[in-house]
């Protein structure tokens, strides 16, 4: 398949695009730098150079494609306006092809909220965190277009590859401070790593029905004080106030307790993550 990836060079998009080439699929990718243009190059797939935030300039050098995984967010607080605008042109430039393209559109973990004992699944309603609510519109958008076959991947916390969720207390342990955990020890954390997820968006590109949607979960929940202590036995609780003053409203999810299944992908789809955490 030809494949368009926006977000190819983060956590997520980098392992993506790896798996994708090595499934044989021809991938162009998005570059905003020299340096992002040099990592898509550097794993075989073509560069189109350009920023979600202005489409505009490179929507017309899009070639035709048979596929779009969506996996770039601008955390800033524009991200609904730019997310927005985005799909506003690349649906329109898709339903100008010939052929119609599948579009994996990345949802998330926090859109469902806390979720209390029992494991949510695909079929939970949305009780999404405020930072991210206006993303549930926008992925119905993607599943109720008939420009697209449109389908959803909702990643549990990343882990692995150069960055994810581990990235923080790996920084504060090298550099001699205390490891923060926001809210509480005893919150859970749904995990996968960046290559197991991969795996799926490819599972998915390949084979799962328009208008449906998957979990990325390998680790239904597990306590992230726990894993705060694999990296140092000196841990800081912090608040989710703290937290949003210095990162963002979006960083509250760090203090989401959550349990979330991937047992979808599992039967349906043959899934099967391989990686452990620390």
């Amino acid at each position: 398949m030809r494949v368009f990836l926006l977000g190819a060079t983060g956590t997520i998009g980098s392992a993506v695009l790896r798996e994708l080439v090595g499934r044989g699929h021809e991938v162009f990718a998005l570059a905003r730098s020299d340096a992002s243009a040099g990592k898509i190059e550097r794993q075989q797939a073509a560069v189109v150079r350009g920023d979600i935030e202005t489409p505009g300039t490179w929507m017309a050098s899009l070639p035709a494609v048979d596929g779009v995984i969506h996996m770039a967010c601008d955390f800033g607080s524009a991200m609904e306006a730019i997310d927005r605008h985005l799909l506003d042109m690349l649906l329109a430039r898709l339903a100008a092809q010939p052929n119609k393209a599948r579009f994996l559109y990345t949802g998330g973990c926090w859109l469902f909220g806390p979720t209390g004992e029992g494991p949510a699944t695909e079929e939970t309603p949305f009780s999404p965190l405020a930072a991210f609510a206006w993303m549930v519109p926008h992925l119905q958008r993607v599943l109720d277009s008939c420009e697209v076959e449109g389908i959803v991947v909702h990643p549990a916390m990343v882990h692995g590859g150069d960055g994810g969720v581990f990235r923080r207390f790996a920084r504060d342990a090298a550099e001699g401070r205390p490891v923060r955990v926001v809210g509480s020890e005893d919150v859970r954390w749904p995990l996968v790593h960046c290559d197991d997820l991969a795996a799926l968006y490819a599972l998915v590109l390949e084979g799962a029905a328009a208008g449906s949607s998957w979990l990325g979960v390998a680790v239904e929940g597990f306590p992230v004080g726990r894993i705060a202590r694999t990296f140092s036995k000196d841990v800081e609780i912090v608040s989710a106030d703290t937290i949003a003053d210095e990162l963002g409203g979006w960083a509250r999810g760090y203090a989401c307790d959550q349990r979330l299944s991937g047992d979808k992908a599992r039967r349906k789809l043959g899934w099967s993550p391989v990686n452990g955490f620390p």
